[in-house]
């Protein structure tokens, strides 16, 4: 090891030293000594991104599946701007994921030269921010961030001047950063818990979310709701859930809030585990923001506690035995039958390979897929968690390459997947192991439906145009085509079936155009 290091040698290997393995790039001029690291420092690999939300949504994918923190190298305070979206989606999330941003030379900085901005604000939205005020602390500040983003689940940020980028000075001896890990629940919240459903009975309703929906937190729920009758939902949007392969039939609770409020308000006790307390999405007028009664709403763990654990120990306290078994099979659909979000989320769920990752965007075909997973083998879905519009192709980019042994399927809505579809080229680039399925239906479909709830059933002409991706149609063959994806295009159940069918047992990236 040299005793003389530049400033962004040193942040690399505090990196590579605490952990992170894949750094997810789109740098620019301030950044470049880092770019020169990475190439003279092993143990981080570098991914280029054609756009910083692809950067983002990407590491959030990679640390849902490893659970450990990536890492993102992006330009200045317009660079990280660009990429909030899916900072957001990270933090809502709970994912570990550590921003390095670079910033202008510190004697440039008082010139208020074009592209100076308040970084440390933009960072501070979405998490903790370190800023960098010399080349001695870089290396501590990265280990901080990456302990940071590890302790709290969440996202952290290092901002780094390029001239302390440059400078070189000793090492300094570095310090592993801690592992992720998770609060333990209390033994007296977990009796509480117990007691409120053993007066609930088959009334209670037990919400599940965080690491609750990994497969050992399923079975003892399964555990908890074959032994009182209660019903299980998990939160609307998980940011990694386990599904199939024999687990509980759990449904995701629905999205709009009447329907929601529905199945909640008339439980006596409500438990949370690992969820975030259930409240309406949007605000409407008549309906209530909390979907929960006055004192129904148990909460027998918080999202960045340990969720999986504390169901274990109230399975047990609860004499909870014999699991709950997974729901019936369907009735696939028929081969000449048309694409619809029901057929297209049976088919998928009836042709998933095993151990797959699913990201999920969009409502067309996410929700009929997810109910129609409870009986397909097992794989593991994840969800645009924060709802930033833009996740599901960086997300599974990101998981594709936190497991290159695992099938990847990106379950995308046309209108969000236009958000990053950069991520294309990316897929490419990597060669990874991704099958893209684009429900295309050319409509903003849940701007439509807020529409009608808004009572504004006969759309005028600007409203129908702000909500039509029709005119002119985007060509999503073509599209993939131009940044290296082979695409195909269904437009029945049989054609989805063939194509899908060779897609995931092909390799490399693939995307198919169904024609809703």
């Amino acid at each position: 090891m040299a005793d003389d290091v530049t400033g962004a040698e040193a942040l690399v290997r505090a990196a590579a030293h605490s952990g992170a393995e894949v750094c997810f790039a789109n740098p620019g001029t301030t950044e470049m000594p880092l770019v020169a690291a990475l190439d003279r420092v092993p143990g981080v690999r570098a991914v280029l991104g054609l756009h910083e939300n692809v950067c983002t949504g990407a590491a959030d994918g990679y640390a849902r599946i490893t659970g450990t923190a990536a890492l993102t190298l992006l330009h200045l305070g317009p660079g990280l701007a660009n990429g909030l979206a899916n900072l957001h989606n990270a933090r809502r999330a709970n994912t570990p994921v550590v921003n390095i941003v670079g910033d202008h030379t510190s004697w440039h900085l008082p010139y208020e030269a074009p592209l100076t901005s308040d970084i440390a604000a933009l960072a501070a939205t979405v998490g903790t921010v370190h800023t960098v005020t010399g080349r001695a602390s870089i290396g501590e500040a990265t280990r901080t961030a990456i302990d940071d983003a590890h302790r709290l689940l969440g996202v952290s940020t290092v901002i780094v001047p390029a001239d302390h980028q440059q400078h070189r000075a000793p090492e300094q001896p570095a310090k592993p950063a801690s592992a992720p890990s998770r609060a333990p629940v209390g033994g007296d919240t977990v009796k509480n818990a117990a007691a409120r459903l053993r007066t609930a009975g088959s009334r209670g309703v037990l919400l599940l979310g965080g690491n609750a929906l990994s497969r050992e937190g399923q079975v003892a729920a399964g555990r908890i709701a074959a032994k009182t009758g209660l019903t299980l939902y998990s939160e609307t949007f998980p940011a990694r859930a386990e599904r199939g392969g024999g687990l509980p039939a759990i449904d995701r609770l629905p999205y709009f809030p009447e329907t929601a409020a529905a199945v909640l308000r008339e439980a006596p006790a409500v438990v949370v585990a690992g969820a975030e307390d259930p409240v309406a999405y949007f605000g409407y007028e008549g309906v209530p923001s909390m979907l929960t009664r006055p004192g129904t709403l148990v909460r027998l763990a918080r999202p960045h506690e340990d969720a999986e654990e504390a169901l274990l120990e109230l399975a047990d306290l609860l004499g909870a035995v014999a699991p709950a078994g997974p729901g019936p099979a369907f009735e696939p659909p028929g081969p000449d039958e048309p694409l619809s979000g029901r057929t297209v989320g049976q088919v998928v769920a009836s042709c998933l390979p095993e151990h797959a990752i699913v990201s999920v965007e969009g409502g067309t075909s996410g929700y009929p897929f997810y109910t129609a997973s409870a009986s397909s083998v097992g794989h593991t879905v994840l969800t645009n968690t924060g709802g930033a519009i833009g996740q599901g192709l960086p997300c599974a980019l990101g998981a594709a390459i936190a497991a290159p042994d695992r099938p990847v399927v990106a379950l995308q809505s046309d209108g969000s997947g236009l958000y990053t579809a950069q991520a294309l080229w990316t897929m490419a680039r990597e060669q990874t192991d991704v099958t893209v399925l684009v429900a295309a239906n050319h409509t903003y479909q849940v701007l439509r439906t807020e529409l009608s709830r808004h009572g504004n059933d006969d759309f005028g002409a600007q409203a129908a145009a702000l909500t039509s991706l029709a005119d002119p149609r985007v060509d999503w063959v073509a599209l993939a085509g131009a940044f290296g994806v082979p695409a195909f295009r269904a437009t029945c159940v049989a054609e989805l079936r063939h194509t899908f069918t060779d897609a995931v047992t092909s390799g490399g990236p693939h995307l198919i155009e169904m024609a809703l």
